[in-house]
């Protein structure tokens, strides 16, 4: 995509548009494309009022208009997160491979919970007293990883891994607008 996003050059009389964005388990590197926005980021101060976010550790899931979730659901604590999200947001928005259909993070996958936990914590370098922690304070790795879709509703997909900063910038631009995204092929973006 190579035409900059352009949005109307002034806010409508609306209240701005409340925008969350989570990060579940994966790599971080949506949330990453979502900084390159840059100046954009700015201009989209005018539309929009983040109410959550990992870049800010806002936490206010109350009555958002759109969510953006990356990541795959890995624990416990992760479908608490994503389910709550959901019940106060109107549009979510399943953003990169990872939410989509569980990407990098569901490499996982393809050995139980419990050699995963093994190979973390007693087999690596990195041990932690060569032990696997059973503090309870600490969420549950789930069985298996998981997109998104299968715990909660989504309503708009941007995958891509990492979806392009102009991508996430268009999809936000057509949401706040009250309009729905229409993606191309040309869009998607795997790194």
């Amino acid at each position: 995509m190579t035409e900059k996003v352009q949005m109307s050059s002034q806010p409508t009389e609306r209240p701005k548009v409340k925008l969350a964005t989570v990060w579940l388990g994966g790599c971080s590197g949506c949330h990453m494309s979502f900084l390159d926005l840059d100046e954009l980021l700015i201009e989209l101060s005018k539309w929009v009022e983040l109410r959550a976010s990992p870049i800010t550790d806002i936490k206010d899931f109350e009555d958002v208009d759109v969510a953006l979730v990356e990541g795959a659901v890995t624990n416990s604590h992760n479908e608490h997160v994503l389910r709550e999200l959901r019940k106060h947001a109107r549009i979510l928005v399943a953003i990169g491979d990872c939410s989509c259909f569980g990407g990098v993070s569901a490499m996982r996958n393809y050995v139980s919970r419990e050699e995963a936990l093994r190979r973390a914590y007693i087999e690596s370098e990195s041990t932690v007293n060569g032990r696997i922690p059973d503090d309870p304070t600490i969420p549950v790795l789930t069985e298996k990883v998981q997109p998104i879709q299968e715990f909660v509703e989504v309503d708009f997909y941007l995958p891509g891994c990492p979806p392009p900063p102009e991508v996430i910038a268009y999809a936000i631009s057509e949401l706040v607008q009250g309009r729905t995204p229409k993606l191309n092929y040309e869009m998607i973006h795997f790194d």
